[in-house]
């Protein structure tokens, strides 16, 4: 059974299993933090330390070579004060709060384009499917040259893409150049674009691939609707499914637990331990089974942190999975957002988490089963052999089968494991678990 601790009015807080300091992703997840007057009654104010503190905040009012107002000197030591407990916690300003808020959900006002960068303009990779760009015609190789007036030449893609973004409903014009032609505009209003952070594909026949880039609040719906399409798409039961948790910083706590829950039928997922009451969960796997439990290989890397170690260290723990690849991150600690005043907010680590057998992977990672380092593919020109049902007047076969003579095969489109040797790797052993478990 999935548990997961009550919210209260006093304080909405964010349950966070963060990778690498740059990710970020949140859940509301727990209840107010401990009152003040638990803390003040173990711990007196320091006044000796709160008395230095003033001095030399009027030292620097008074002396330093430029003016500095109050707000950005006590902001300043704010962000010190957490930068210095580890390298997750910190104070978030309302720009990093409202970054972390659509990380999470996974939702932000914008226009559905995916960009990168052309010879210094910005350009359409992909309009998304049912957002205001792709209603508006806008196109793959679509150049944007201005917004709302404004050349996009010079601009970082990150600065165009801030301009892109905004408040849902407010009107944006884009200025964009296809196929090198005349320059023309696009009217569009902004709406709420939903990213989603699972990808999924059937390398080959019976074969599944599921690939998480970071663990949203519906990251664990996303991963049930995938397994399913993947049964759809076969036409019958999978004989295997690869789960591609590489480069995954991390992200949502209660999402990490409902992805491997749709791989476990029982037992412990994870469990926390802090100071705090609240930091004490425990999460173990219902028995229904989403996988059907069919063979299931796990792909990691140094970049698969948090949340992404929380599912390979539950599926390695129960031996539900092989993890391939090389030694996840390390972080095995989680942060809980606490909301301030004027939109700001504390990200602070409140609980170490643990695998089910106990193992904390703080600063040490998850060690694959078989470690698989990357490695370039390069493929051979496809030659083959003159065959006996090339030859004329060659005899039939004896059981009324069709011939097989020589000749060029279809062109056979790109499949993600023709360029990346991992996931080839990891498909090889999933056949062969595949056979070894059917016999």
């Amino acid at each position: 059974m999935l548990q997961s601790p009550r919210l209260t009015p006093l304080a909405l807080t964010f349950a966070l299993v963060i990778g690498t300091p740059l990710a970020h992703a949140a859940e509301p997840a727990s209840s107010a933090a401990v009152p003040a007057t638990t803390v003040t009654a173990k711990a007196p104010l320091p006044l000796d330390e709160l008395r230095t503190f003033a001095e030399v905040m009027d030292r620097i009012k008074a002396a330093y070579v430029e003016p500095v107002d109050d707000k950005t000197l006590l902001e300043n030591a704010i962000k010190g004060m957490l930068s210095n407990l580890d390298p997750h916690s910190a104070y978030l300003g309302p720009e990093d709060f409202q970054e972390l808020q659509e990380s999470t959900s996974g939702e932000f006002g914008g226009l559905g384009i995916e960009v990168g960068m052309d010879d210094g303009f910005v350009k359409v990779v992909s309009p998304i499917d049912d957002t205001p760009a792709s209603r508006a015609g806008i196109e793959a190789g679509d150049l944007i040259v201005k917004i709302n007036g404004q050349p996009t030449r010079g601009q970082s893609m990150s600065e165009a893409v801030e301009k892109m973004r905004g408040k849902i409903g407010e009107k944006i014009t884009l200025t964009l150049i296809r196929d090198g032609g005349t320059p023309f505009d696009v009217n569009l209003a902004r709406a709420v674009i939903q990213v989603k952070s699972v990808k999924s594909q059937l390398l080959e026949n019976d074969y599944g691939y599921i690939r998480i880039t970071q663990f949203q609040v519906k990251t664990g719906e996303e991963v049930g609707k995938a397994l399913a399409k993947l049964r759809k798409d076969n036409g019958k039961k999978l004989r295997g499914v690869i789960l591609d948790l590489r480069n995954n910083p991390g992200g949502v706590l209660q999402s990490a637990v409902e992805v491997a829950d749709h791989f476990l039928t029982k037992g412990l997922i994870v469990y926390t331990k802090g100071r705090i009451a609240n930091s004490e969960l425990r999460f173990s796997a219902d028995a229904v089974d989403a996988s059907e439990g069919v063979p299931l290989v796990a792909l990691i890397n140094g970049g698969s942190a948090s949340a992404s170690e929380i599912v390979a260290g539950a599926l390695q723990d129960q031996k539900r999975a092989v993890l391939m690849g090389t030694d996840s991150f390390g972080k095995g600690s989680v942060q809980t957002v606490l909301p301030l005043n004027n939109d700001r907010a504390l990200k602070l680590t409140t609980a170490l988490y643990f695998t089910p057998n106990g193992r904390s992977i703080q600063a040490q990672g998850i060690v694959p089963d078989i470690e698989v380092r990357p490695a370039k593919l390069t493929a051979e020109a496809d030659t083959e052999n003159f065959k006996e049902a090339d030859l004329q007047g060659h005899l039939g076969n004896g059981n009324g089968g069709a011939d097989r003579p020589s000749g060029k095969a279809g062109t056979r489109k790109d499949r993600p494991q023709d360029d990346d040797f991992q996931l080839s790797q990891a498909l090889s052993l999933l056949k062969g678990l595949s056979i070894t478990q059917n016999k």
